[in-house]
């Protein structure tokens, strides 16, 4: 999909004049845990995403709002909020819930980016709905919201020879940093679920679901 650079919104207004000019945004949600030593982690491949999605369009994480780091921007009309909480992982709901009652979000215009150690590494699934399915951060944004009906993108960062004592159950797995080999696979993950968001953005979710998910 081709997003010509005319259709690309980088915002300059406030965050209020954004709110205010516009009656309807998506937020879209990376999820991570904070700080130098988390960076690189398995568990942060949320933050990454959306870093390569911001980087893409010229978004900047200048403000922050509801213990998140938050962004604004536009493609093609379609106006959308990007976040990364700083609550850490396990409390993620407690930055994804006020998030979207400051902003009026209808849980139609939410969509959760985040890493899922039951999918193969670097695979892609887009869904429109769920549960958590073990992964703490999920189960806390669901809880707070007292719903799972919003839409979500699931990264895959299984190897294949991961065995029962490498779940996410493992905090050492989801918080360790990728092999060599693993992190040329994400490289070029990152784009592609990049151009899922915009994808979804512009086309809709199905659309996206159909381009995007894979194996």
């Amino acid at each position: 999909m081709t997003v010509h650079f005319a259709d690309l919104f980088r915002f300059t207004k406030t965050e209020r004049e954004f709110s205010n000019e516009f009656d309807r945004m998506k937020l879209i949600v990376g999820l991570g845990n904070p700080g130098r030593v988390y960076i690189d982690s398995r568990h942060n491949l949320g933050f990454r995403c959306l870093n390569t999605f911001a980087r893409k369009h010229g978004v900047e994480f200048s403000k922050q709002r509801s213990r998140a780091r938050i962004a604004f921007g536009q493609i093609a009309g379609n106006k959308f909020v990007l976040a990364k909480p700083q609550t850490y992982m396990n409390l993620s709901g407690e930055s994804v819930g006020p998030l979207i009652r400051y902003y009026q979000i209808d849980l139609s215009d939410l969509l959760v980016i985040y890493d899922d150690v039951d999918l193969p590494l670097g695979t892609i699934r887009i869904r429109e709905k769920g549960g958590a399915a073990g992964h703490n951060g999920m189960k806390s944004v669901i809880e707070n919201i007292a719903s799972q009906d919003f839409a979500r993108i699931r990264v895959g960062i299984s190897p294949p020879d991961l065995d029962e004592s490498n779940s996410y159950r493992n905090p050492d797995f989801v918080l360790g940093k990728f092999s060599k080999g693993e992190k040329s696979i994400i490289d070029q993950v990152c784009p592609r679920v990049s151009e899922a968001i915009e994808c979804i953005l512009t086309e809709g979710i199905t659309t996206a679901m159909n381009q995007f998910n894979s194996g």
